[in-house]
């Protein structure tokens, strides 16, 4: 018996996507995340970082109380002290929490045999501290750059060296000479240092106590971009180096952090959200609430030590003083922090964290909840 003829027409083969849907999903819905969490707690994340890397025995000039500060922020530089560090903080979050729950999803799914095997809570740990890790190494640059900008126009007092002794300067305001202006610039002749018409460092990051304290006239300092402070970082503190100074406590930080975070979550909704609340949204933002208060508590320490890194070589605008910090690593940070400040110097900036944590984590997993079904429906 003769075969049937052929039709002569094939199906078209379906072309599998480059990056599975359920991972782009992941990512998608992280990046969402991130975003929408920082956002709500912009001016609390700014404040921490300022009261973590303040000098102590500021006086007048320190940071001190939330409300207090958050109005002094207001006052002095208006909304857009708020959200000063934000957008930088936004481009570097959206990569960072899309490639934590990203990682995270994916080890989970990996060590789970893809969901026929129950996750233990030292599993579930390992899989966040890795996820945690990945993230930072990934996006680190950018985490750098934003504490700088965060901290770049608050009103704190510079640590003084002295230096070498200048002509005056005519004032501009009233022509008379400003040889008592604490603000006086001036460059120290170093062996091998190359005089630069580029505008330093230390003449961007200038504060508006400087100027107070001089008795100069109230003019705003003019505050770098991201990406002008990325080529400040990279040509005076080191090049590429000086973009990852930090980045090894900040990974020790941050892989706990994170393990603890996505583990107590999941824990919490098991109890908190029975099937029968399953959905319930006051529910789910509980857990996270609680979720990051429990980890950040237990790992701020790391996050003091990061900070305290991530703002060696900051100068003022004379480039003569800077916020006091020369450490050689991590671990002599953390002997010259309990020396100087006592145990309590590690948890500085706490209070203000913890306020803003709760709402951040809470928005965090919620939106990334919401995002990923959305996509994935």
């Amino acid at each position: 018996m003769a075969a049937a003829p052929s039709s002569g027409t094939e199906e078209p083969v379906k072309k599998e996507p480059i990056i599975p849907p359920h991972l782009a999903s992941y990512f998608i819905a992280g990046g969402a995340a991130g975003a929408a969490s920082r956002t709500v707690v912009s001016p609390l994340e700014r404040l921490k970082i300022i009261q973590q890397v303040q000098p102590k025995n500021q006086g007048n000039g320190s940071y001190n109380g939330v409300w207090r500060s958050l109005v002094r922020m207001w006052k002095e530089e208006g909304f857009r002290g708020f959200m000063r560090g934000n957008g930088a903080n936004c481009i570097r979050i959206i990569p960072y929490s899309a490639v934590q729950f990203t990682t995270y999803e994916t080890l989970k799914k990996l060590f789970s045999h893809n969901g026929k095997k129950e996750l233990d809570t030292i599993t579930r740990l390992t899989a966040g501290a890795l996820a945690g890790i990945t993230s930072v190494c990934s996006t680190y640059p950018l985490d750098l750059v934003r504490a700088r900008l965060s901290i770049v126009s608050a009103s704190l007092q510079f640590a003084h060296t002295q230096t070498p002794q200048t002509a005056p300067i005519p004032s501009p305001a009233t022509g008379a000479t400003a040889a008592t202006s604490a603000t006086t610039a001036t460059l120290s002749k170093a062996p091998g240092h190359v005089m630069q018409s580029a505008p330093s460092l230390a003449a961007s990051l200038s504060t508006s106590a400087a100027n107070r304290a001089a008795g100069a006239v109230a003019s705003k300092p003019r505050v770098p971009g991201m990406w002008e402070m990325i080529k400040l970082i990279h040509r005076e503190e080191g090049g590429i180096r000086g973009l990852y100074r930090g980045m090894i406590p900040t990974a020790v930080g941050v892989a706990p952090y994170v393990g603890i975070n996505f583990t107590a979550y999941e824990t919490l909704r098991m109890w908190i959200t029975p099937p029968e609340h399953k959905n319930s949204v006051p529910r789910k933002l509980l857990c996270g609430a609680l979720a990051g208060s429990i980890s950040q508590t237990l790992t701020y320490p790391f996050d003091v030590l990061r900070r305290k890194m991530q703002v060696v070589g900051m100068k003022s605008t004379s480039g003569a003083g800077s916020l006091g910090y020369q450490y050689n690593g991590a671990w002599d940070a953390l002997r010259t922090t309990v020396r100087v400040e006592g145990w309590q110097g590690l948890y500085r900036g706490l209070w203000p964290n913890l306020l803003k944590v709760a709402p951040s984590i809470a928005t965090s997993f919620f939106t990334y909840e919401l995002v990923k079904e959305f996509l994935l429906s």
